[in-house]
């Protein structure tokens, strides 16, 4: 009988490892993800903006990292400078030209593990129409239970650089820099199982 318990015990634990080892999905937060960009402007200032997420998955494989990828699309309508005659010009035709291109999307292509909850996400960033590839360095903050929705709930930031001008957004390059700084913090969500 002991034996029994012993086994049963066993598979339990088992169960609950090979549960805790499966790629996750999770819903990407909108509340609590910003995507902000910052620029130099001739010289003087660097200001920046934010990119509200429209929608995104992260499916996670803490196992097999190279098994994780991530999907979002940035609408331009959420674009924030904190000054609205800035955010009608960076969405004007000679920078994002927001109407005919009305949102920025990145999907993963490749993730790679570097320790300490540290990654590097490459994938194909598309603004303005050109999609060119872009890396990402990610650091993990938390994976655990949220304390507020009861599910399983995941938190990262990254950062990157890129130049505008690779997307055919290079007005007034280089009194305006070129290179665009990105910052992301994002919170995320597993749905919620009945």
């Amino acid at each position: 009988m002991r034996a029994m318990k012993y086994l049963a015990l066993a598979g339990l634990l088992g169960a609950a490892v090979s549960a805790q080892a499966d790629p996750v999905t999770y819903k990407l937060d909108p509340t609590h993800t910003m995507v902000l960009f910052s620029w130099n402007h001739f010289g003087f200032s660097n200001p920046s903006a934010n990119l509200g997420l429209s929608e995104g998955t992260l499916v996670f494989d803490e196992k097999s990292p190279a098994k994780s990828s991530v999907d979002v699309t940035l609408p331009l309508s959420n674009l924030d400078t904190f000054v609205p005659k800035l955010d009608e010009h960076l969405k004007k035709p000679d920078f994002l030209d927001a109407e005919k291109y009305p949102t920025v999307t990145f999907k993963s292509t490749k993730v790679q593990a570097l320790g300490g909850g540290k990654f590097k996400v490459t994938g194909d960033l598309t603004v303005h129409g050109v999609t060119k590839p872009v890396v990402l360095d990610a650091k993990l903050n938390k994976v655990g239970e949220h304390p507020m929705a009861k599910v399983p709930a995941i938190g990262f930031d990254a950062t990157a650089s890129l130049k505008r001008s690779d997307f055919g957004v290079g007005a007034f390059v280089p009194n305006v820099s070129d290179e665009i700084k990105i910052r992301i913090t994002t919170e995320a969500r597993a749905a919620a199982t009945k």
